[in-house]
């Protein structure tokens, strides 16, 4: 029977996998908040994406990061609150300010997009949040990640020259998705 690892021997586990620069940077690059896939994560560590899929097996080992599904893509965040308070007290301890994360997108392409079949970007999740906020709709319990438009809704989307029976009346296309976005 092997024995549990003791608290300090935890904590050398933990610390040794911090302390590759890359995983650092990678760990450092997700506490503002946002999600990012291995392909962001691999460019902030300035890595190869095989080599950026190692560090983030390591980092989720040691469950210092959470990975969320979404179509083809994963990605990649803090697994907690309590692990950016230990980032940022190491970096206190550093004397070093947090490096900012500097996206490489275009400007524009960050402003609005599609992703697959539904708006993206600044303005998308902007228009997400107001909806929620208006009450426009409301978290669909038949489908993961997936609203239903309430009454309220379509009638605001109608008065904004939304055609919302054609959108609706796909079945394969949802009116609207939470998604996981840059």
């Amino acid at each position: 029977m092997i024995d549990a690892p003791t608290a300090d021997e935890a904590l050398a586990h933990i610390a040794a996998s911090m302390a590759e620069p890359v995983r650092a940077r990678m760990l450092c690059c997700l506490m503002d908040g946002h999600a990012r896939t291995a392909t962001e994560l691999a460019a902030v560590g300035d890595v190869a994406a095989s080599t950026a899929s190692a560090h983030l097996a390591k980092l989720l080992g040691q469950g210092l990061i959470g990975c969320m599904a979404q179509g083809k893509h994963r990605y990649y965040r803090l697994a907690g609150a309590e692990v950016g308070q230990a980032l940022e007290a190491m970096l206190v301890l550093a004397g070093l300010p947090r490096p900012r994360f500097e996206p490489s997108t275009p400007p524009a392409l960050r402003q609005a997009r599609r992703c697959y079949d539904h708006l993206a970007g600044h303005w998308g999740v902007r228009l997400h949040d107001h909806a929620l906020r208006q009450r426009w709709m409301t978290p669909d319990p038949d489908e993961a990640r997936g609203y239903r438009c309430t009454d309220e809704g379509l009638d605001a989307l109608r008065g904004l020259g939304v055609d919302v029976a054609a959108a609706t009346g796909a079945r394969r296309r949802r009116l609207a998705c939470a998604c996981m976005d840059w």
